[in-house]
């Protein structure tokens, strides 16, 4: 199959070139600028005839959309520019797959969710109820793509971290390396995500699409992935110290009060993952052997 990836160039997108190095299929791999190192084809989501010409071009079976505006606080002053990335771009794709046919892949976020008080795992079949611009364009997007009428994979995702790019992970290490001491939220709670599981979690579904080769995709629908397990960010930066010796700095757990930010963040988006895992028979890695995994391939 010929295969389309979107935002190639960030955390997900650079995971799914490495997972793509072991797969038979033809993977084209696109984004808004290049970036040295990595071939890069440049297309613009938010243009729906370059989308269309893109796949005609390649023959293209499957997207997969890595492609997001996520800067979460910036996003409430710039909510248009947020919702062109967010919603419409999606919708673009999800346009030009229906006209051939295809599949799209497409990566969505536990802050749909967050509006509501709950303490138990958040079900694909729950309503979203975004507290932000960013959940709520994210929320866009996924109704656009159910819109379409075209073959989806809707995937939301939590807390994702890499080896590329900025993330959470990288700036953890960094303050606990030449910080004395830190303050750090812990009455957020969700799990952690290694983008290079994802990316092996969506080459299953790849995979499944393949072999399935239906006029319409039983298997199509919104699943939730993160790694195994449960943490705050105070516990998860604990845990990033810890793998990285880092024992001079005194991690101190706080309340989320103490960080004013323009949006109120999903005090508990832990996400159910037991749909995707009895769908595609995946196995997903506890958050900690992620982690450390993560910071292995850092270190080299």
């Amino acid at each position: 199959m010929n295969i389309l990836v979107t935002g190639a160039n960030g955390q997900l997108g650079n995971e799914m070139r490495i997972v793509a190095k072991g797969s038979a299929d033809n993977y084209i791999f696109t984004d808004v600028v290049e970036t040295e190192g990595n071939p890069t084809t440049i297309l613009d989501i938010t243009d729906l005839d370059a989308v269309r010409a893109m796949v005609s071009e390649k023959s293209i079976d499957c997207i997969v959309n890595c492609a997001a505006y996520t800067n979460v606080d910036k996003a409430e002053s710039d909510e248009a520019f947020c919702e062109t990335l967010n919603a419409e771009a999606p919708k673009n794709l999800a346009i030009a797959m229906e006209e051939v046919n295809g599949l799209l892949v497409h990566v969505s976020t536990d802050y749909v969710f967050g509006g509501d008080p709950y303490n138990t795992p958040c079900r694909e079949d729950q309503k979203g109820t975004p507290t932000g611009v960013y959940g709520k364009t994210k929320l866009h997007g996924e109704q656009n793509i159910m819109a379409s009428g075209c073959k989806y994979v809707i995937i939301r995702t939590a807390w994702l971290y890499s080896e590329f790019g900025k993330n959470f992970v990288k700036t953890m290490l960094n303050l606990t390396a030449t910080k004395p001491a830190l303050k750090v939220v812990f009455d957020q709670v969700g799990t952690p995500t290694y983008a290079y599981d994802l990316a092996v979690a969506i080459a299953a579904v790849i995979d499944d699409y393949r072999n399935a080769q239906p006029s319409s995709y039983a298997n199509g629908g919104i699943y939730h992935f993160s790694n195994e397990g449960v943490c705050s960010w105070f516990d998860f930066t604990k845990m990033i110290a810890e793998y990285a010796g880092n024992r001079d700095c005194d991690i101190q757990p706080c309340h989320s009060d103490e960080f004013p930010s323009p949006v109120k963040r999903p005090a508990y988006s832990v996400l159910d993952k037991t749909k995707i895992k009895s769908t595609f028979g995946i196995s997903i890695p506890y958050w900690t052997e992620s982690l450390k995994v993560c910071m292995g391939r850092m270190n080299k």
